[in-house]
């Protein structure tokens, strides 16, 4: 029975991320903000949900720390190793040599934020003092350059808006925004109930396992509440729609870590980052290291793929993703 709620849900994403994808087209070109903006902060936010609602619930209501930890940080990892599968899909050229070098800053950015939690984390006790209540001071910093990146992403589309839509004909012409914005919230009403539930199932599934919490947590509930940026990013990329398809990515990574406030908020125990285990820093450091592969692919272009249907950095992320997964597995955290 748990299989078959997990496929409906499964199914319902499929629909209406096809849906929301399409739409996010269609207000990016409507309102001239461009599919880096659309992407990074309305894609991002709707696909980010289920992550965010299980991570509060794992601190808040379960009091696990680790499991809600592990959420996030878990999905960062599963999210740039769709970056991989977005690359073999993408047949003409390696696909971070056809988005816009802006990326780069997204991707740094993301870098930045990863850094210090786990800087946090590795200090543990040490900046329990640094809060503000029971919230600490790590989070508040995480919180604000997040939203200055924002700004800051919002002011530059704002100012160079006006020459995409002169370089490139108008696809949707005809579609009235409001409608437009009334279906987009439909869908994404969809995809963030249906997320939100799969989450739920999954952490149904992962009880049967015995598994650890900072593994369970890592890998099959940051795989669950993943498959809304799975299904998004692919309807995106089929589209044509590719630098929306990519900022979603590395929106929802920098949101992910971003709602490390929002799970502190709730964790009224005290500081989030001193109450889980070093395991977690395994994760973070992967992450790094994939982002930093994701700056290298996009700043030296490549016109052809170094293996024929895969790029060399997807290739690469596919192999760090497992080595992650491995090395959370191997550290004894994973069967605990």
């Amino acid at each position: 029975m748990v299989w078959l709620k997990f496929l409906l849900c499964f199914v319902i994403i499929l629909v209406a991320g096809t849906k929301l994808a399409r739409y996010g087209d269609v207000i990016a070109e409507k309102t001239g903000l461009g599919g880096i903006w659309i992407g990074l902060v309305l894609l991002a936010t709707v696909t980010s949900a289920p992550e965010v609602v299980t991570g509060v619930s794992s601190a808040a209501l379960v009091g696990v720390p680790d499991l809600a930890l592990g959420t996030l940080f878990g999905s960062c990892l599963f999210n740039l190793a769709i970056l991989a599968l977005l690359d073999i899909l993408y047949h003409p050229t390696p696909i971070l040599s056809k988005v816009s070098l802006r990326h780069i800053a997204l991707a740094g950015l993301g870098i930045l934020l990863i850094a210090i939690a786990a800087g946090s984390i590795l200090g543990g006790g040490k900046f329990s003092g640094l809060a503000l209540g029971w919230v600490s001071i790590s989070s508040i910093i995480i919180l604000i350059l997040y939203l200055a990146g924002v700004w800051g992403v919002f002011h530059f589309e704002r100012s160079y808006q006006i020459q995409p839509l002169q370089a490139s004909p108008r696809q949707y012409e005809e579609s009235r925004i409001r409608t437009v914005w009334f279906k987009f919230v439909l869908a994404a009403a969809a995809v963030i109930g249906a997320g939100i539930w799969l989450a739920f199932i999954g952490n149904e599934i992962a009880q049967t396992t015995g598994w650890d919490a900072s593994f369970v947590g890592s890998l099959f509930l940051a795989i669950a509440t993943s498959m809304p940026e799975l299904v998004v990013t692919t309807a995106a990329l089929r589209l044509g729609a590719i630098d929306m398809a990519v900022a979603n990515i590395l929106g929802a990574n920098m949101l992910d870590i971003a709602h490390i406030f929002s799970v502190d908020l709730f964790y009224i125990q005290g500081p989030v980052l001193g109450s889980v285990s070093s395991a977690h820093l395994i994760t973070a450091a992967v992450v790094v290291v994939m982002n930093l592969l994701v700056i290298v692919g996009l700043r030296f272009r490549q016109k052809r793929k170094t293996f024929f249907i895969i790029s060399w950095y997807g290739l690469a992320l596919i192999g760090l993703y497992i080595f992650g997964a491995y090395a959370l597995f191997a550290s004894g955290i994973g069967l605990g």
